[in-house]
């Protein structure tokens, strides 16, 4: 998030087109962020037994997200 304040900030004063690139930019953190918190679950076990669908679902439910 705090990317995202920096990132706003930088872009001010907005424009018509402002809402869409923060939608846009908003989505690209959100794949960048699911990636550093599956880097970290792996490193948390053997990832034999932490399968990707058992992510998928824990990282889903734990940010009541829709698959990406």
């Amino acid at each position: 998030m705090q990317e995202l304040l920096e990132w706003v900030r930088a872009t001010l004063p907005m424009d018509l087109d402002t809402p869409q690139m923060i939608e846009q930019k908003i989505e690209s953190m959100l794949k960048k962020e699911k990636e550093q918190i599956m880097d970290a679950y792996m490193e948390g076990g053997d990832w034999e037994s932490l399968p990707q669908p058992r992510f998928d679902n824990y990282y889903n439910a734990t940010f009541n997200t829709k698959e990406r």
